[in-house]
């Protein structure tokens, strides 16, 4: 293996993420056999991620100038867009078409009603016209106006703009004009933050491509100067290398070229835990996963099936913010451990999505949370141990929570304090339940056929309930739960993705030039993987294209086998694609190819997960492993329960439920009738309800 690659496999990797309460970090070191595993969760720091980033190598105790690599997936990009704390931008468009991102494609905030707002990514005041058009075919029907191009410029800059969007009407087409405006600006504009619309996506549709671009060039000085003050602390710290930063489709990218496509970024972190469970399933042998990540803010889910995640390219972060670069599909609800309970005006149980955050908190991490949400739940219903819990500044006694949920929920309900956490868990699992629905069953898929992977430091609390409520047979909780999104920043894959709109139906498509655009993808993928600094072992291609009938708006992904496809073959995967989905035949209908997609991995080393549980630490025996009994509260009753330290648990122990398995990290809840057993990586396999 190259000298480039060998930070990954010689010495020490560490992954980290920063979440919205916690940055987790995993660093392995491999100079010891078998290797050592190092595992830290310090609280986020909202004013500058970075600084939890350097706390969280500090707390592991390696010199940072012993680690050969550090993967890292920030949300740093993600809050600035759900926050709109972007830097000013303009844009320069086609004349006639400014006003495309906000027109949009004529649906609602609110789908009932006239009711909602929408503030466009760039304003009005800052989205400038200049003369050119292409038409559809790349043919050009209205010179550049190079002058007209040249003012407005000036203007922009001389409104404060800091970033800047070209985005001309077909330039997928034909980039000429786009191309030659980026050489005019870049002749005028102070800095590199210019964004050409195909450039980033050459895609057909002029609003998803024109918020996508404006997105990217909005968050891109904002990565970068957090890119900047990382890398200035790391080398403080001893470490001098570049390091790589998670991508939204699941793969990385090296530090020093992630600001160039900084879109590329939001929704990391939930990428970076679906491919570690993606990784963690494919070893346990369960391939078809439902990956369920319950954080302390909120609830990502996502569906992996033959071990590799679902991918789109056709992701709304929020209302009228299409992100149109390829992401790993994660559905996210406002339900995690901080989210706040109350009885509404109705008199009704509200479970979120407000949250009470890192700070204040819930009530029992003693820093002044005063709000009932579901971590007091679980403390109050004997799931959590009060005395075990992450970063308590003042300790917050039981009898305290009970109180709060007894005056703020009890008392309006007609409940007494239990009964009111019970029914606040049983909400805020239904809430969690329907985000499963929609990555499952409202898109064809049976949740019978997969295994719930749980994770996040409170997946594993539900897991069980919400596998009872979906039908799922299995759970799996991996061996470090509450920081599975740092284990996928070690082991995911280099990657770049590529798309080309081609628009031409099935019938009269030229073949040479599909060959043509997948080959040419291909090449510049594996040219990018080469500019990296880590050279995989191997690198892979992955084809698809965007399909639809003639004369339909939404697409279909459909997988191809390679760059050589025929016209009836083609036509075959898109009628068994369209099957799959809808379980409907349409054969008489003609096939309509929108777009060509190449992913280009670059697959990396993987490593054993064996000793994300230090072995030697193992008991002999499941009564060993026993911390304690205590009294826990199922469907309504309180049940004697076992409380074991995960991490002692023998290999080969079988856990008959109700049990607590407590660690680091998260604690895992078995529910009664529900059994539980180990693989040889430390996973927990439960089957509900004694399943097999």
């Amino acid at each position: 293996m190259s000298e480039k690659s060998g930070a990954i496999s010689g010495h020490c990797v560490a992954g980290i993420d920063v979440g919205g309460t916690f940055t987790d970090l995993l660093l392995i070191d491999a100079r010891s056999s078998p290797p050592r595993v190092h595992v830290a969760k310090t609280p986020t720091t909202v004013e500058n991620q970075a600084h939890g980033v350097v706390n969280a190598l500090a707390a592991t105790g390696v010199p940072a100038s012993e680690i050969g690599l550090v993967v890292h997936g920030t949300t740093t990009t993600t809050n600035a867009v759900l926050e709109r704390r972007l830097a000013v931008t303009g844009m320069i468009t086609t004349s006639g078409f400014r006003d495309i991102i906000e027109l949009g494609r004529r649906t609602r905030p609110q789908a009932y009603g006239m009711t909602g707002t929408f503030t466009p990514v760039i304003p009005r005041n800052l989205r400038l016209e200049v003369a050119e058009r292409m038409d559809a075919r790349g043919n050009v029907l209205t010179p550049l106006d190079e002058e007209g191009l040249r003012d407005a410029l000036r203007r922009l800059l001389d409104a404060g703009c800091q970033s800047l969007v070209i985005h001309f009407l077909h330039a997928y087409a034909n980039p000429a004009h786009e191309l030659r405006a980026v050489e005019i600006a870049r002749e005028i504009w102070p800095n590199d933050h210019i964004t050409a619309g195909h450039a980033l996506l050459s895609e057909a549709r002029e609003f998803e491509r024109g918020v996508t671009a404006s997105v990217n060039a909005a968050v891109q000085p904002i990565l970068e100067r957090y890119i900047a003050r990382l890398s200035s602390e790391l080398k403080k710290l001893g470490y001098a290398r570049d390091f790589l930063v998670m991508n939204g489709n699941g793969g990385m990218i090296s530090a020093a070229n992630v600001a160039r496509e900084a879109a590329k970024t939001v929704m990391s972190g939930p990428a970076s835990g679906v491919m570690a469970a993606a990784f963690t399933g494919r070893r346990a042998g369960a391939r078809d996963l439902i990956t369920y990540d319950m954080g302390g803010t909120s609830t990502d889910v996502a569906l992996v099936r033959g071990a590799r995640p679902a991918v789109s390219n056709e992701i709304e972060i929020e209302y009228a913010m299409p992100i149109h670069v390829p992401m790993v599909d994660v559905h996210t609800v406002g339900a995690g451990g901080g989210s706040i309970a109350k009885v509404n005006e109705a008199g009704l149980l509200e479970v979120g999505p407000q949250s009470a955050g890192a700070s204040p908190g819930p009530i029992c991490y003693g820093r002044g949370g005063a709000e009932p949400t579901i971590s007091d739940a679980n403390l109050l219903l004997g799931r959590l141990n009060p005395g075990k819990l992450l970063s308590v500044d003042n300790p917050v006694s039981v009898d305290q929570v009970e109180a709060i949920f007894a005056e703020r929920l009890g008392r309006p309900l007609g409940m007494d304090a239990h009964e009111a956490a019970g029914a606040v868990l049983h909400m805020a699992n239904i809430k969690m339940a329907g985000a499963i629905r929609m990555v499952s069953l409202a898109k064809g898929h049976d949740p019978r056929d997969f295994a719930l992977f749980a994770f996040g430091g409170a997946g594993p609390l539900h897991a069980s309930a919400l596998a009872r409520e979906l039908a799922i047979p299995r759970v799996l909780v991996p061996a470090r739960p509450g920081i599975t999104n740092a284990l996928g920043c070690v082991v995911a894959d280099l990657r770049h993705d590529f798309v080309r709109t081609v628009n031409r139906p099935v019938a009269s498509l030229d073949l040479d030039l599909v060959r043509d655009v997948l080959e040419a993808q291909r090449r510049e993928g594996a040219a990018a993987i080469a500019r990296e600094s880590v050279a995989p072992e191997r690198i892979d291609y992955v084809h698809t294209a965007d399909m639809q009938f003639v004369g339909q708006t939404h697409l279909l992904n459909v997988p191809l086998p390679g760059p050589e496809i025929d016209r009836e073959t083609l036509q075959q995967l898109f009628e068994a694609a369209y099957f799959a989905r809808f379980k409907v035949r349409l054969p008489e209908i003609r096939a309509n190819l929108v777009n060509l997609n190449t992913s280009v991995i670059g697959v990396r080393a993987g490593i054993d997960l064996a000793s994300l549980i230090d072995p030697a630490g193992r008991a002999g025996t499941l009564e060993e492993a026993l911390n304690e009994r205590r009294p826990v509260w199922f469907a309504g009753e309180w049940h004697d329960t076992p409380v074991y330290a995960r991490e002692k648990l023998p290999l080969d122990a079988v856990i008959e439920g109700p049990a607590i398995l407590e660690q680091l990290d998260t604690t895992t809840v078995i529910e009664p009738g529900d059994r539980a057993a180990s693989d040889r990586d430390g996973n927990i396999m439960i089957a509900v309800g004694g399943a097999r």
